[in-house]
């Protein structure tokens, strides 16, 4: 759970300009179980058109030999096989980066890759970048967004992320401080800052910097880039949804995030806040994903359930100083062997029925007053839970984190209650304040090879 009713992040659009990676601080862009027996077989996701129509949200993403082909290189190749993605070839050049939160400057060699203009079918007032990659030690990446704006100006070049698997090379982190007066990024999130005017995102691009130390053979490799544009509705309440399907509850690993209070503090206080990671941890256990014993052996071995701890660690933003970072949970999945992870918006509790349906789990962002959710138990201004099934009268099955042990973990919440705590964009907070809600953002991890049914379903809820 996010710092109960606290001000979410996603609330506070802050005004200043931030640096770009080659020029010191103040621009903004850079001036370059049953779920692991179908990690094999079948093909990979292929990319998505602009949007399903009649869908208020837009994912594409660049993923095949044909859609790295279709973008403008600078010192970077396409490499193939059954998971494509660009590499360095030949630097572009050599930057010094003075990461922000060691104050250690060091130089890099770095490359870029910028997609093609991907116009959007649904002009958007939020967009949210994600992104699958490997980063060896001695590499990181940077991904940027930058934007049409439907009067036919354009946005910056907004950072959306400085990231690597480790944190031995620089700090994970979001940018802050990142605006053009009509749009800012604050944390994960692109968006406009008074969609009253009307005004809203009709075009972007994104830009990849892979970087890795001068002399060095190793490089990153990135599989999928992509990014969730969207204009949903303010809206206090939504339409209910009529169960579609029978009831179906996936074998998803509970973790508590509660028995990991008081460790580790320097990665967001320690477990009251590790909702995210915790869910990001019982997904990828329910593909398959392990961590080995060296992977774990800086954990105290007297904590139970150390893949949490580690889980915390390495999707940890240093300047938003949380693990919540949408993108970074989504980047931390994909660093398991053949698993995808995206974050994008669903429309309805019908799409999560068609996920589960196909065996695919989905981690849902909600904030709600306790009274809100019968049987939670609490309120907040933001919390991550993994939906893991249906019951037979349509009602939510849940892995809720936020539960004192892992025996709790199980939860079933009331269906209307979970559908509108999780779709609106608007609710009163404990002090009778209007304060934002998350609109249906999820996080999807899957197959990197899914099966044909699993690809019907995520094309459904518009990923591919």
């Amino acid at each position: 759970m996010s710092r109960a009713e606290q001000p979410s992040r996603r609330t506070v659009l802050t005004a200043a300009v931030v640096a770009a990676v080659t020029g010191g601080a103040g621009q903004a862009s850079a001036a370059t179980g049953p779920g692991a027996a179908e990690l094999s077989g079948g093909t990979p996701a292929r990319p998505a058109p602009a949007a399903t129509p009649g869908r208020p949200i837009d994912y594409r993403a660049w993923t095949t030999y044909a859609d790295w082909h279709s973008g403008t290189a600078a010192g970077v190749r396409v490499q193939a096989g059954a998971r494509p993605g660009v590499t360095i070839a030949a630097p572009a050049g050599t930057t010094d980066y003075t990461d922000p939160h060691t104050g250690t400057t060091a130089s890099w060699e770095y490359a870029t890759w910028t997609s093609p203009l991907h116009r959007l079918t649904v002009p958007a007032t939020e967009a949210v970048a994600s992104w699958n990659a490997d980063t060896p030690p001695g590499t990181w990446i940077q991904a940027e967004l930058s934007g049409g704006y439907s009067d036919g100006t354009q946005t910056p070049w907004y950072v959306m992320g400085r990231w690597a698997a480790g944190d031995q090379d620089i700090r994970r982190t979001s940018v802050d401080g990142q605006t053009d007066g009509r749009s800012s990024v604050w944390t994960d999130t692109f968006a406009v800052d008074d969609p009253s005017t009307g005004l809203r995102l009709v075009s972007y691009r994104l830009r990849l910097t892979l970087y890795r130390r001068p002399g060095t053979r190793l490089t990153p490799v990135v599989r999928r880039l992509g990014a969730m544009a969207s204009d949903i509705p303010d809206r206090f309440t939504v339409p209910a949804t009529t169960p579609g399907g029978p009831a179906r509850e996936l074998d998803v690993p509970r973790y508590s995030q509660e028995i990991h209070k008081g460790q580790y503090p320097e990665y967001d206080n320690g477990g009251e806040a590790w909702c995210s990671p915790t869910s990001s941890q019982m997904i990828i256990e329910y593909w398959g994903g392990r961590l080995t014993p060296e992977q774990l052996s800086w954990v105290d071995p007297s904590y139970a359930d150390p893949q949490v701890d580690h889980a915390a660690r390495y999707t940890y933003d240093h300047q938003y100083k949380g693990c919540g970072n949408w993108p970074f949970n989504a980047a931390y999945a994909a660093t398991f062997p053949g698993l995808q992870g995206v974050v994008t918006r669903l429309a309805s509790l019908t799409d999560l029925e068609t996920l589960i349906a196909a065996g695919i789990p989905a981690i849902t962002s909600q904030s709600f007053l306790k009274d809100e959710l019968t049987g939670a138990g609490y309120g907040t201004s933001g919390h991550l839970m993994t939906v893991i099934g249906f019951t037979a009268d349509g009602d939510i099955v849940a892995n809720d984190p936020a539960s004192p042990d892992d025996e709790a973990v199980r939860r079933v919440y009331a269906r209307r209650e979970f559908e509108n705590i999780w779709l609106r964009t608007k609710r009163y907070n404990a002090s009778g304040k209007v304060v934002s809600g998350t609109g249906g953002v999820c996080y999807l991890y899957f197959p990197a090879c899914p099966t044909p049914r699993q690809r019907r379903a995520l094309a459904a809820v518009g990923v591919r």
